[in-house]
């Protein structure tokens, strides 16, 4: 095996560059889904005992986005309107999307980081190997694929989260009704988590456009040695009877 010598034209090549991109973007898909904190609160009175001051409750959420033991809190663990509302959680469990869409955007951030070692690294031996570059575009293909398997189910998940945490969580308190009455008050935004799914769509292009480049570097693509020695000295042309 070559020893490890620093090269680092490789990044002036669409191959070592579109790594790099892929590299950070793997980070940004990752850190904006599975870094997200936000809250629900709705707002409860009780008219039938002479409370009409509105009191929020609470319910915290966040990644890995297991809404159904996310539990509403009442300020200072007061049982507003006589009602228990450590018992009443959001509706949902999305956590398998959300795991599945961030660990492999982890894994892909940690693919990135050693195929750059071998590009920048060791240049020699991966142009002269015929394996490694194949194994890179099967590699490539297969990323592409999931990054579309996985960011489409997160985006599912995130559109069903944002209806779990919205205005229909009135409708799925049953304590919410004519002796208590509860209002919809608002709820934390979901700007990183849309800018997550962008990332996974962005990564998916990356992929699939770089998977040309990683093409090229194959056995598929490149003349095999045999050929290339053919080309430039074969057997001579058959003699004229």
């Amino acid at each position: 095996m070559s020893s490890f010598q620093l090269n680092l034209n490789p990044l002036k090549e669409p191959l070592g560059f579109i790594k790099v991109l892929e590299w950070i973007a793997s980070i940004f898909a990752f850190a904006t889904c599975g870094g997200f904190k936000g809250r629900t609160e709705i707002q409860v009175s009780c008219p039938s005992k002479g409370v009409h001051d509105n009191k929020t409750i609470t319910a915290t959420f966040g990644y890995p986005f297991r809404l159904n033991q996310a539990s509403f809190q009442a300020p200072s663990g007061v049982n507003v309107c006589e009602v228990e509302w450590k018992r009443h959680v959001l509706i949902g469990d999305y956590s398998s999307s959300a795991q599945f869409y961030v660990t492999f955007a982890v894994f892909v951030f940690l693919y990135c980081m050693a195929t750059l070692l071998l590009y920048l690294g060791y240049t020699n031996l991966y142009r002269d190997s015929r394996k490694l570059p194949m194994a890179d575009f099967v590699v490539t293909l297969i990323a592409t694929f999931l990054w579309l398997v996985s960011t489409s189910a997160w985006a599912k998940a995130l559109t069903d989260i944002k209806i779990a945490t919205g205005h229909n969580i009135i409708q799925e308190l049953g304590s919410c009704n004519q002796i208590v009455l509860c209002y919809f008050g608002s709820v934390t935004s979901m700007g990183s988590l849309n800018v997550s799914v962008i990332f996974g769509f962005l990564n998916m292009i990356l992929w699939a456009g770089n998977a040309w480049f990683v093409y090229k570097e194959t056995s598929l693509h490149s003349p095999s040695t045999t050929s290339a020695s053919r080309g430039q000295g074969g057997s001579p042309p058959p003699s004229g009877m």
